[in-house]
């Protein structure tokens, strides 16, 4: 590659892509930013087209829709899986890196302790393997380009999040109920994008002391707590009461797609890249309320 290097961010329109191609046109980059109008990136050709003429590929096109997974696997194989691979392959013969975001649900949350990077797959939903299958050919398909970045719990400000329900939520009653039997890494989007970037850096432009393999990362902010420990630390953040957060269990809001209980990553890898893991989630989340990011209606401050 000579002369600076050209990004390609498909799913730009999402929370995630927001973030990303922000940062790089605040870095003065070259990047093409593709929404879901923009591209299908189960169109094989269409995405050799896009792809082509860009030195790295940041694939964040994804079928998010948890819920509907279950009876709509096929459309969520569509694009994590087939059009994942699809995208690995077209970086791959265009000479380019991919970077692919992945998910903490391509396991099964059994677990008690950080896992490893390479802990075998065991999702639990449709989603989950739709995304884990989608880890297989990237991986696959471009074994000496590709990049695979597990995240979960994202928030951040574009499109609908956790902490946007939770804001909306409470402006409307005395207390909300949150689980406490959930384990996991808040993780804001600003953060992730500019860890994603690095990454870019130590992949295709490798600086002194920092270079990174292909395989699979964990990008998600430190430490962990729980859905009620997370809204608690948010009402805080943003000047409502934390006691009223409730504790309650998982029991309580059963939905068609089983959730992870424990959705904490190891980040192993990014030691190993000489590239800092993600700071702290608490301090993500101080940061991400002082940025503005966390909004909350004019009636949260109060009960009815």
């Amino acid at each position: 590659m000579t002369g600076a290097p050209r990004y390609l961010v498909t799913g730009a329109g999402g929370m995630l892509g927001h973030d990303v191609t922000a940062a790089l046109h605040a870095r003065g980059a070259d990047v093409t930013g593709l929404g879901r109008a923009d591209l299908d990136i189960t169109d094989r050709s269409a995405v050799r087209s896009a792809v082509a003429g860009h030195d790295v590929v940041v694939n964040l096109a994804a079928y998010t829709k948890v819920d509907d997974a279950e009876g709509h696997e096929d459309e969520a194989f569509a694009v994590n899986a087939y059009g994942a691979g699809t995208v690995a392959e077209a970086a791959r013969e265009a000479g380019a890196t991919i970077i692919h975001v992945s998910t903490d649900y391509v396991f099964d949350g059994t677990a008690t302790t950080p896992y490893a990077e390479g802990t075998p797959y065991s999702p639990l939903s449709a989603y989950g393997r739709t995304k884990a299958e989608g880890e297989r050919r990237v991986l696959a398909g471009h074994p000496a380009g590709a990049y695979v970045v597990r995240t979960a719990w994202l928030y951040g400000a574009h499109g609908p999040n956790f902490p946007k329900t939770m804001l909306k939520a409470i402006a409307g009653r005395d207390t909300v109920s949150v689980v406490t039997d959930q384990l996991g890494q808040p993780t804001w989007s600003a953060d992730l994008a500019a860890q994603l970037l690095r990454l870019a850096d130590a992949a295709g432009l490798p600086a002194a002391g920092t270079y990174a393999e292909p395989g699979i990362y964990h990008g998600t902010n430190s430490g962990s707590t729980s859905w009620f420990g997370f809204t608690q630390a948010l009402f805080g953040e943003v000047g409502i009461d934390p006691d009223r957060v409730l504790p309650t269990d998982s029991s309580q809001f059963v939905r068609p797609a089983p959730r992870p209980a424990y959705s904490v990553l190891g980040h192993d890898a990014w030691s190993r890249a000489g590239i800092e893991p993600m700071r702290g989630w608490g301090d993500a989340l101080h940061a991400a309320a002082l940025s503005g990011v966390l909004e909350t209606d004019g009636n949260a401050s109060g009960g009815r």
